[in-house]
């Protein structure tokens, strides 16, 4: 079994700054990619940030220059870091995780409980 645990969340002000940390353990033989999704009320779950295996990054428009995603594979933890938060950040973020589990062939597509990110005017 894998789990996720997501930590970093909160209340913040308009144009302040939170750091995002999500670690996966259990069977894991490696890792494909790490993403960081958000959902607010009413809304879609978006893609906010990616990095994959190879190193290759994506961002949504939104957060580009303002958000910094990366990894420290080793320790099989993704990070998230948001400055100059604006309200429409508002949402629960996630945490997911594309890997292969020991002993087997087949992609997984893990998800973390998430944790929730108000941003205030």
């Amino acid at each position: 079994q894998v789990q996720l645990v997501e930590s970093g969340g909160g209340l913040v002000q308009a144009g302040g700054s939170l750091r995002l940390s999500c670690a996966a353990s259990g069977s894991i033989f490696s890792i494909n990619a790490m993403n960081w999704y958000r959902q607010a009320p009413g809304k879609q779950r978006e893609l906010v940030a990616g990095i994959a295996s190879g190193g290759s990054i994506n961002y949504a428009d939104s957060v580009k220059g303002r958000f910094t995603i990366s990894s420290d594979n080793a320790k099989k933890k993704v990070y998230l870091q948001m400055n100059n938060l604006k309200p429409e950040d508002t949402a629960v973020y996630y945490c997911n995780v594309d890997l292969l589990r020991v002993g087997e062939l087949l992609l997984y597509h893990y998800w973390g409980p998430g944790t929730q990110v108000t941003v205030s005017s």
